[in-house]
């Protein structure tokens, strides 16, 4: 049977870089968001001005990815749960045991999501040599986008190679990736 791998358009990530079966490259920032709805009228025609400017002023297009999950903290209960057999007072046991049953319960009942952007920035390098040469060029691209995010008001990150491979494994698994945590990874 052949392995999920054989259907992916990945060739190999490395160095926070994902090459692409095809030669072609691409990096991902992680990007915060902004409260739009909170700003005034003012403010709101400010950052859709800068960001207008922004977006003119690439020469390459890039791709802007919405993810949207059921939270998933099932580590924070974890915590909780050892906090909880660590508290030598009965009564700091019985309210640790009882907030930890009110967030289980106010998850279970309220379907509380979360939302991650990111920003998809390609690269073509003309070879597959001279990958330091290239790697460079495209740290620029990325800079240049990182730093267009901030005039908007938007900070980003790159993804380093586990963030991106947790970050595909998310999209081929998302009933797993919403109850439970990752499994490890092998080496692709």
């Amino acid at each position: 049977m052949p392995s999920t791998q054989q259907f992916l358009p990945v060739k190999e990530i490395k160095e926070g870089i994902i090459i692409l079966k095809n030669g072609q490259w691409r990096s991902i920032l992680m990007a915060s968001s902004i409260n739009f709805g909170l700003l005034s009228k003012e403010e709101q025609e400010a950052i859709i001005y800068q960001y207008q400017n922004f977006l003119n002023s690439l020469d390459f297009t890039i791709q802007i990815l919405v993810q949207s999950r059921k939270l998933n903290i099932t580590g924070y209960l974890k915590k909780l749960k050892e906090m909880e057999e660590k508290q030598d007072l009965e009564l700091l046991r019985i309210q640790a045991i009882e907030y930890r049953e009110f967030i289980k319960s106010l998850t279970e009942m309220t379907n509380l999501m979360t939302k991650n952007f990111y920003v998809i920035i390609p690269f073509y390098p003309p070879s597959s040599k001279e990958f330091s040469r290239w790697k460079n060029q495209f740290e620029q691209r990325k800079e240049y986008v990182m730093a267009g995010l901030r005039r908007v008001g938007i900070n980003s990150v790159p993804l380093g190679n586990e963030e991106i491979i947790e970050l595909l494994w998310s999209f081929y698994n998302p009933t797993a990736a919403e109850k439970g945590e990752i499994p490890p990874f092998p080496e692709i």
